[in-house]
């Protein structure tokens, strides 16, 4: 659905005289950041360990098609990093990324002006990264690290239901120009 409505144009893949009708896949989409940033247009969701953009579509949409949507509406790029990775996976991700998972990825203390605290679990704004030898400073493990981004990822925002047709056709209108 998502490259069913992308301009097509004719392409010589092998530059052999023959041409082929392709899709146009550099077309990229992007939500304006006035209206991503929208909280009438959206809805808070936590994603559930396990569940992958097509499981969350489905939940929200009534129909696994539309999880191009999801990732659009979160500027997803890539599924595989940018989506929250169930345990097992996980464990691969961080054995495969780091010699040492549980070694220092960094030290942070936390701010003393600006926004001081969280916001919540998932929130670190108020920790900025330092040297380690500054006084105060924490270690946080490459395991922590990557956690707190799992964490991240787990939050996403939902286009509500009842737009879904506005935005659709929209989305047509504007891959189409």
């Amino acid at each position: 659905m998502y490259f069913g409505s992308f301009r097509k144009g004719y392409y010589d893949i092998k530059n052999d005289g023959n041409f082929k009708l392709v899709t146009n896949i550099n077309t990229r989409i992007k939500i304006s950041q006035k209206i991503s940033d929208s909280v009438y247009m959206y809805s808070k969701y936590d994603v559930i360990s396990g569940d992958n953009p097509e499981d969350v579509s489905f939940y929200h949409f009534g129909d696994a098609q539309y999880h191009w949507i999801i990732l659009l509406t979160n500027n997803i790029t890539d599924r595989y990093t940018q989506w929250p990775m169930d345990p097992i996976t996980f464990e691969q991700y961080i054995v495969d990324k780091y010699e040492f998972p549980n070694g220092t990825h960094h030290h942070e203390i936390d701010q003393s002006s600006g926004s001081a605290l969280a916001k919540g679990p998932a929130d670190f704004s108020n920790k900025i990264e330092v040297s380690s030898d500054i006084s105060g400073a924490t270690a946080v493990t490459n395991r922590e690290h990557e956690e707190r981004l799992q964490d991240k990822f787990r939050q996403i925002k939902l286009l509500r239901s009842e737009l879904l047709p506005v935005f659709l056709k929209e989305f047509n209108r504007v891959v189409s120009i």
